[in-house]
């Protein structure tokens, strides 16, 4: 566990540096001298500590950033939420600058007839009218199932900094499942991409709608 690996590095074990004594001269253990000790200390245990330092921080660095994620999905998944109250597919998204969120919507297909009222292509929209320009290079998509190849397609005309999105979509997904256009090397632009942020809450809301769906329309395709 993350707790579990924090405990370690924090623990600073003896037996590495003994045995990086090997190749050092080991007088000053029969005659100490400070002189002696003090370079044992710069040569092993300060470049031992640093280390355990960095990678201490790193991790610290990488729960901080799981946690903000976590943070922004469920927004994302509230949205979801009143997609379904609307009987429009529940999918959620926001726009993140600087760890604010600066644009938010959930799919309006059937309530706009409008067939690329995806939640991504909204909250870009409010998001670009936030920044006051088409270019969101310092921004960051969160989306509760992996994006189309239309939503995709808007992220690198964009120039989205990061795409974090909950459950794949394995039927059209283009952030990996199908194909995946935002690491393309073909195009201009590609973003990080993470992906399985709160997978489960993800896929289950939209498991328990299409489950309904088909209860109510068992004869439907």
């Amino acid at each position: 566990s993350f707790v579990k690996k924090i405990v370690d590095l924090a623990r600073f074990p003896l037996s590495p540096l003994l045995s990086s004594l090997a190749g050092l001269d080991l007088h000053f253990i029969t005659k100490p001298s400070p002189e002696s000790f003090r370079g044992w200390v710069i040569v092993v245990v300060v470049p031992a500590l640093r280390r355990r330092i960095f990678h201490l921080r790193l991790l610290m660095d990488t729960f901080v950033d799981m946690q903000n994620d976590a943070t922004f999905m469920r927004e994302a998944l509230r949205l979801a939420a009143k997609a379904r109250e609307a009987d429009e597919v529940p999918v959620g998204a926001v726009v993140v600058r600087a760890g604010k969120i600066i644009g938010r919507a959930y799919n309006q297909i059937e309530l706009l007839k409008d067939a690329t009222a995806h939640a991504e292509m909204l909250a870009l929209t409010q998001a670009e009218a936030a920044v006051g320009d088409w270019r969101l290079v310092d921004c960051d998509l969160y989306v509760t199932k992996e994006p189309c190849v239309m939503c995709a397609g808007a992220l690198i005309h964009v120039r989205i900094r990061r795409l974090v999105f909950g459950c794949a979509d394995t039927r059209s997904g283009a952030a990996g499942s199908v194909m995946n256009l935002l690491r393309n090397p073909v195009f201009n632009h590609r973003c990080e991409i993470t992906s399985g942020i709160l997978q489960d809450e993800c896929t289950a809301i939209l498991q328990d709608f299409f489950r309904k769906k088909r209860a109510l329309n068992p004869d439907g395709p």
